[in-house]
């Protein structure tokens, strides 16, 4: 394994699928999608997919087992793990669940800048974000009400029970953060921030 290889959650989803069956990658993108590891891996772009493919193959992670020849389909290569392969997923996994990583999501840095904006502005974009995430709270919700008479074994439910677990987190510290604002308990304004500033540099 080369160790300029980055990891990230598409490469892991590569390997993870690709360590039990070898696959071409139009059928590793509809397996993510089957089992619903969409949530988790973003698999939006084809042109992300091979291009990932393409640099676990360069690092020795994966290679072209065969091309498939169909007279209804396209030339497909088939790929599969290599020995390299298994054992960088073994170690990214171990590295991704016993390590927590500072990732620099977007929501926590917009709110570092708040008082660029008003709490009127603040509390209208809030209130849009609180929607959508009820919204993907109930879906999963649903999901998961689902796949209940399936008796599925949980290990093959954990990221949707985690995501359930983040997301309503997060719509109830939304909804906390709303109620301060829409009663002043949450407030600022440019002349206020200016004196906090002074008083700071005095």
């Amino acid at each position: 394994m080369t160790p300029t290889f980055r990891r990230s959650p598409l490469a892991l989803a590569l390997l993870g699928l690709l360590y039990r069956d070898p696959m071409h990658p139009y059928a590793i993108q509809q397996r993510i999608k089957q089992w619903g590891k969409d949530k988790v891996v973003n698999v939006g772009q084809r042109a992300s997919l091979y291009k990932t493919i393409n640099r676990l193959r360069e690092a020795g992670l994966v290679t072209v087992r065969e091309t498939e020849r169909d007279q209804q389909y396209p030339e497909r290569t088939v790929y599969e793990i290599t020995d390299a392969g298994r054992a960088a997923c073994h170690a990214w996994m171990a590295e991704m669940l016993g390590t927590p990583r500072n990732e620099f999501p977007e929501f926590p840095a917009a709110l570092s800048f708040l008082a660029l904006i008003t709490p009127e502005t603040t509390r209208e974009l809030l209130e849009r974000r609180r929607d959508r995430l009820a919204a993907d709270l109930a879906a999963l919700e649903a999901d998961a009400a689902n796949t209940a008479g399936f008796e599925l074994p949980r290990v093959v439910m954990l990221e949707d029970e985690y995501l359930r677990a983040i997301t309503g987190a997060e719509l109830r510290w939304v909804d906390s953060v709303l109620t301060d604002l829409r009663t002043g308990r949450l407030t600022w304004s440019q002349d206020s921030l200016a004196a906090f500033a002074e008083s700071m540099a005095d």
